[in-house]
Parts: structure tokens; sequence; C-alpha cells
């Protein structure tokens, strides 16, 4: 559906002036493989269809569109009639004014050897442990290659030759994560099991996990697992000084693999966990959700359960890794201490009731007359 967003001016435009607005936006789901089939080793050509006038509720007077494309190879133009250099495409200017809503159809097909990552599902976990001083992220992918699929059964030999000398493919064989320095304790499940082929790099500047899955993903295959991580608390979380103990938590939205080619998510589920006894919770972010929802997640020696934050948005880019989600909440003092006397009063139960078995005589005897 089309939808329409209102701008407001930081000051009222006089008459005759102007203003220049930069507007950056992403179009989710627009590139198909041309042909939808080609074989192991093949070139991945894509098609890209897109009318060459702005998409405008107003009429333009005066406008002109540049298509830059990521190689050379680019065997179809149509429509259009641009003025090519290299890889760039100029369409227009235009001088004649534009209705609104109007389009110029043109596509253009080039080469694109390399995989179209989609995750259909991204589950995001950020739990608080204020006991631990433990920030632990866990994530959860359901990925998909949208690339051609092949048209022959895959060759386990021809792909094994192929990694001496590491040509240009379709398929997805790696994904790289960057976390933050001071990042520790990473783990690389799937639906079998733990998943040894990772690499973790991290010094005083940099962290990195190298993921490595089980096959090569190839247009239409589908790979779902899991990568967590630990980090310090004091990194990501300040404390404020007032009564009712305040406390602001400043983490990215969206971590994960960051790919040259780029990775679209189709459903973003973000649950921010904090510590049992939080309160007044608020977020502030910059990505557009579509769902928000207070909710108490259980775990452990928990008794009333921990306050959760979920957030949910749909058709993101991996741009969106570089928006914070800011979350502040009250942690009164005593609820700290809930953690430790739940488990003193667990403990306690435990030998009390120890005790009281041992007291009781289940000895077999004869009984007095």
């Amino acid at each position: 559906p089309t939808q329409f967003f209102r701008i407001t001016l930081p000051q009222t435009l006089s008459p005759k002036s102007q203003l220049t607005l930069s507007i950056s936006y992403h179009i989710l789901s627009t590139l198909n493989p041309l042909p939808s089939k080609i074989a192991q080793q093949d070139k991945q050509y894509l098609i890209y269809t897109f009318s060459t006038y702005t998409p405008s509720a107003y009429t333009t007077l005066k406008q002109k569109t540049k298509l830059k494309l990521p190689t050379t190879d680019i065997p179809d133009v149509i429509g259009g009639s641009p003025d090519r250099q290299g890889s760039s495409f100029t369409y227009g200017p235009y001088n004649d004014p534009i209705p609104a809503g109007a389009l110029e159809p043109a596509s253009v097909r080039y080469e694109f050897t390399r995989p179209l990552i989609h995750a259909t599902l991204l589950e995001r976990d950020i739990e608080v442990s204020h006991w631990g001083g433990n920030l632990a992220s866990e994530e959860r992918y359901w990925l998909t290659n949208r690339g051609a699929h092949l048209s022959e059964n895959f060759n386990r030999v021809q792909w094994a030759t192929t990694q001496y000398y590491n040509p240009p493919t379709s398929a997805l064989r790696s994904l790289n994560v960057p976390l933050k320095p001071g990042s520790l304790n990473p783990y690389f499940t799937d639906d079998i099991g733990n998943v040894s082929t990772s690499r973790f790099r991290s010094n005083r500047n940099e962290a990195n996990l190298e993921l490595k899955p089980r096959y090569p993903v190839f247009g239409g295959w589908k790979y779902s697992f899991r990568i967590g991580w630990d980090a310090d608390l004091r990194s990501f979380l300040r404390v404020l000084k007032t009564p009712e103990g305040g406390h602001v938590l400043q983490v990215p939205f969206l971590e994960g693999p960051k790919m040259g080619e780029g990775i679209s998510y189709g459903k973003v589920e973000v649950r921010v966990i904090l510590p049992e006894g939080a309160t007044n919770v608020k977020f502030e972010t910059e990505v557009p959700l579509v769902a928000v929802e207070e909710m108490v997640h259980r775990t452990f020696m928990d008794t009333v359960g921990r306050t959760t934050l979920k957030l949910t948005a749909m058709n993101l880019v991996d741009a969106t890794r570089d928006k914070p989600l800011i979350v502040t909440y009250d942690y009164p003092f005593i609820a700290a201490f809930r953690k430790p006397i739940t488990i003193f009063l667990g403990v306690m139960a435990v030998f009390v009731t120890a005790w009281g078995i041992g007291r009781l005589d289940v000895s077999i005897g004869k009984q007095p007359e």
C-alpha cells in the first residue's frame, strides 16, 4: 500500500525562498534473477525494473534520475533512453512538468554473481544482568538466498575444487559479524547442534565473528541458525543519581552479519529482558516499529518474572545496524536483593525439608501391644 509521510520544516518557508530536502529510502524485493535457473558455476544476472520518475505526491517541474550499478557488465537496458557513463545511467533532465504519481517504466539487467541474502525472521534477545555485570545477546536467523536456482543437482566435488581459487559464486558460503570491542564467549549453533566452522577474533579495538554454514546456500535454499555472545554491561549501561534508581541502557537495535551485498529482513523481533523488579520502562529508537509490547519473562529462580520489552519491525536493511535503541527504567536498590533472598529461602527450604524427612520414623518394627 502507498504510504504518505508528513515533513515538518524547522522554520516557516518565506515566499520565493527554497529549501533542499534529502530523502533516503530502501526498496526491498525488487531484484529478480534472469534467467531464474543457472548452472553451479555460471554468472548470475539480475533485472531491476523501476520508474525514471521520482515518486511524488506533487507536480514536479524539473527532475533528473541517476542510476549507479555495481558492474559494467550490463547486457540489457530497456526504456528511458539514458545517457550511459560506465556503470552509471542518467535519465533526463525532464524539463516539462510531471504530474503527481506519473510513471515512466524502465529496466536494466546486470551481472551480480553474489547471493541475495534475505532473513525472513530475526529474533534478537538482549538480557541485562546487574548481578553478573553482563549483557547477553542472542540472535536467531531464518535465512534464504533469493538468487537464481540451480538448473542441475548440486555437485559437491565441483564445489570442493572451486575452494582453492575462490571464484565468484551466487551461493552464500560465509557470514561476517562485527561485534563491539570487548565481546566474549561467542557461540554458533543450528538445528543439528554446535557448528565448529567459525572463527572469533577479538582485541582492544574490535571483535569479529566469522561464520561458515554447514553447506553453501544456493538460490532458493534456506539455513536457520543462532549466534550469541556476552559483553561487559558497563559499556552499555549508565546509572542515574535519582531516588528511584534510574538506569539508561543504549544498545544497537540490530547487530549480526555485515556483508558487501547487503542483507534484507522481512520481520525483526527485539526483546530487551531487564532485571527482575525493573519498573517504569521507556524506550526511544529511530527504527519504525509496527508493534510494541511489554511482557514478563520467567527464568531460573525468578519470583514474579523479568520485565521484558518486545519491539517488532518489518522490512529492514542492514543499515539499521547503526541505529541505537535507548531503554530507560527504574531499578530500586532493594530489588537487587530479590535474587539472593530467593536463593537463600530456596536453600533453607531444602535443608528444612531434608531435616523433616530425617526426623520421620520409617523403620519396620513390632507394634506395641
